[in-house]
């Protein structure tokens, strides 16, 4: 990865990602700005960040699985829907091999703004 990833792009992030995952990465950032548009993009804590305010929602590549950091609260409020992932504080591990749930993740987004409005 470039030295100064905190100047880089959502997009310039994602192509540095492996080829196998990069259009995976592409759909998950669509799927965020669908369900909210008027969000901004930045790079914060070295992961795509999607912010309104404050973070709303970051995500990461990691070998075997894609991480999606929506903090505590969105972890604790969508419990139910998240039994098939492997989580933990503020995270979700969606497994590579796993279809992305947009649904689910348009609506933790949705969650993380009616938060701060």
């Amino acid at each position: 990865m470039k030295e100064n990833i905190e100047k880089q792009t959502i997009d310039d992030y994602i192509e540095m990602c492996s080829v196998e995952i990069q259009p995976k990465l592409h759909e998950l950032k669509k799927i965020i700005l669908e369900a909210a548009p008027e969000l901004k993009e930045k790079i914060s804590w070295k992961m795509p960040t999607f912010y309104l305010k404050e973070n709303i929602i970051h995500f990461a590549a990691h070998k075997k699985h894609i991480g999606l950091y929506p903090g505590v609260e969105a972890i604790v409020n969508f419990a139910d829907r998240l039994e098939d992932y492997k989580t933990s504080k503020g995270a979700i591990q969606i497994p590579n091999a796993k279809a992305l749930d947009i649904e689910l993740i348009q609506d933790i987004v949705k969650f993380n703004i009616q938060k701060i409005i």
